[in-house]
């Protein structure tokens, strides 16, 4: 058996397998990331690591812009907690996942322990946002929003900057699409968010 390194290059991601008697355990896989910490490091439902690049300058920026705005909501609306794409989540099915920007009620988080919350918690966020950059292939990132969807997330948005395309994904229903929208609401699922679009582009 081996576990499986994929290293996201400019364009797909290059499969490096090392030998192993078994994959890493969420404690190994939790050591990897602590001696790595200047890599963002996922890792999917089947146990392989994904390491990707730190973002580039342009989509660090709109990053900062979506998570400053949920932020503002969140504060306002107190029922729940915003978190920026360094947040990492391990969701049902086994995948450690880092959304570009998330949010969970407060009353899911509260549940978790000291431990599960300072570690990869436990936990599917209820709302996430992907910011696809100039090197994220459209069809990884349309499986793993259907991911969080299937792990628990109420609403999930897939903001395509190239195509000025924000996809919509809600439990048991197709995605939905908006082309070039000013804004987009978070409305019935995050009463009164609105993501202004113009810093995003």
């Amino acid at each position: 058996m081996t576990t499986t390194l994929l290293f996201q290059t400019a364009t797909t991601p290059v499969a490096v397998s090392f030998p192993s008697i078994a994959p890493m355990t969420r404690e190994e896989f939790y050591a990897f990331c602590q001696a790595n910490r200047n890599l963002r490091i996922e890792r999917t439902a089947n146990g392989d690591v994904v390491i990707m690049p730190p973002a580039f300058s342009d989509t660090g920026n709109r990053n900062f812009n979506l998570a400053v705005q949920l932020g503002v909501w969140a504060e306002k609306d107190g029922t729940g907690l915003g978190f920026d794409s360094s947040a990492g989540f391990t969701l049902p099915n086994g995948a450690t996942r880092s959304p570009d920007a998330a949010w969970i009620q407060a009353e899911k988080w509260n549940i978790l322990t000291e431990n599960e919350k300072a570690s990869f918690a436990p936990i599917c966020p209820d709302f996430v946002i992907e910011l696809r950059s100039a090197s994220d292939a459209l069809n990884n990132l349309q499986v793993k929003m259907q991911e969080y969807i299937d792990n628990g997330a109420m609403l999930g948005w897939l903001i395509d900057r190239k195509n000025r395309i924000v996809y919509i994904y809600r439990p048991n229903q197709e995605p939905q699409f908006l082309e070039n929208p000013e804004q987009v609401s978070g409305d019935p699922e995050l009463p009164g968010f609105s993501l202004q679009m113009a810093k995003i582009w």
